[in-house]
């Protein structure tokens, strides 16, 4: 009885061995013949005269030793070595120096030799199921995932994913607003996983900016899709970001398709960010383009660029340098962060008087030369007059006879005047 007893709590141990999650067949046989070995080679001293059958499906194992027939008066090992009269009371037929091969039960080897076995395999296991959640969130970092809030701490949140694995959520990775109760539902990005003696930590993160761009292509098919591409992102988590995208087919409008009809897109974002305003703008690698774009909404004026620095100096109207800092210094934050470039704003006073928005010129000149002078820096007429003839063909890559034509209404509106 003690026997089968015995048994019988050893196939409830692989029982619950075969339903481990993330551990795949193969390395649960191993583990398994390689703990029943252990305790063969401790009992015996070589577990090399033993097959160990693990039959994970059933739930048990079969062990097997072979052993050399010797004459009576010459056995040295009985673990190697069986007596010739002991195997013909198994099978008449066997002969000096033939291989018999018997079965043996476990569960005769002792209630130490089985206690060892299970704490053997219960170390493996919580040594596997560690190795495997490594593995797991290894290849997830930069992922979105989902918990169940456990435990909340002063300077962390503890998750639960869907395994009952144990996220965290530091605060320092958690946006200003955020509030969770306990079993709320949070979504955040992997963000890194350490292996500390062997004890995982996977640190996730709500204010990352893989976050944001996460979001992004779960809710624009275009983006998952790859025909969107997310070139740039600058954020100040639960207030505002700022994203430059880039479309790779010209038939799709990658501002529109990232906010959606009627911003339907983009709401379910600002949603999980906690009311975070984002801009989404086309990328340019036109820096002067680039920065003022970043810098909407307000329209600038001029951009004086430094590229070695790494700076630009931006002239605005008056009106429009409360827009280009925005609340708190948020927007001009934003478009230095997104551009990486130091923005220094000024105030443009010539526009007031005298000098002319180059968009007012659009009856006499195509709105693409107009673009491509932007480009350059020049959104008023005095702005194009400053330069030379031959600057304006170099910079702006125009034809000489377009930018005779340009100079020409330009200089007559000032000529009428």
């Amino acid at each position: 009885m003690a026997r089968k007893q015995e048994t019988i709590s050893l196939i409830d141990t692989f029982t619950e061995f075969k339903e481990l999650k993330n551990i795949d067949r193969t390395t649960m046989i191993s583990v398994l013949e390689e703990s029943f070995r252990n305790v063969i080679v401790k009992m015996f001293g070589t577990d090399e005269n033993y097959d160990v059958i693990i039959n994970p499906d059933k739930g048990d194992f079969e062990i097997w030793r072979n052993r050399e027939i010797v004459e009576d008066d010459a056995l040295e090992d009985p673990n190697l070595q069986i007596k010739l009269s002991d195997a013909k009371k198994i099978d008449e037929d066997y002969e000096v120096g033939e291989e018999l091969t018997d079965e043996v039960y476990f569960a005769d080897f002792g209630r130490r030799a089985i206690l060892n076995l299970r704490q053997t395999l219960a170390s493996k296991i919580m040594e596997l199921q560690k190795d495997s959640l490594y593995a797991k969130y290894k290849d997830r970092i930069g992922q979105i995932v989902s918990g169940e809030v456990y435990q909340v701490w002063k300077k962390e949140f503890m998750l639960l994913d869907d395994e009952e694995n144990e996220l965290l959520l530091p605060k320092s990775e958690q946006i200003p607003s955020d509030f969770f109760r306990k079993n709320e539902t949070v979504r955040a990005v992997v963000v890194k996983v350490e292996n500390l003696n062997n004890n995982p930590k996977i640190v996730l993160s709500r204010t990352s900016n893989m976050f944001l761009q996460r979001l992004f292509e779960l809710e624009v098919p275009e983006i998952h899709d790859g025909l969107i591409t997310i070139k740039r992102i600058a954020r100040i988590p639960g207030e505002r970001a700022k994203v430059a995208v880039e479309s790779y087919d010209e038939r799709i409008d990658p501002v529109g398709a990232c906010v959606g009809m009627k911003g339907s897109r983009i709401h379910g974002i600002v949603r999980e960010l906690r009311n975070e305003n984002i801009d989404v703008i086309n990328y340019t690698n036109n820096i002067t383009l680039f920065i003022q774009r970043a810098l909407s909404p307000a329209k600038v004026s001029s951009i004086k660029i430094n590229e070695e620095e790494k700076r630009a100096e931006v002239f605005l109207r008056p009106e429009e340098v409360s827009m280009a800092i925005g609340k708190g210094g948020m927007n001009i934050k934003l478009a230095c962060m997104l551009t990486e470039y130091t923005i220094d704003v000024f105030r443009d006073v010539e526009i007031d008087g005298e000098d002319i928005y180059l968009d007012e010129f659009s009856d006499e000149i195509d709105v693409w030369i107009i673009e491509a002078l932007k480009n350059i820096g020049c959104y008023t007429a005095k702005n194009v007059l400053a330069l030379s003839r031959e600057e304006i063909i170099e910079r702006a890559d125009l034809e000489e006879s377009t930018v005779d034509q340009i100079l020409e209404v330009l200089r007559s509106e000032f000529e009428e005047e």
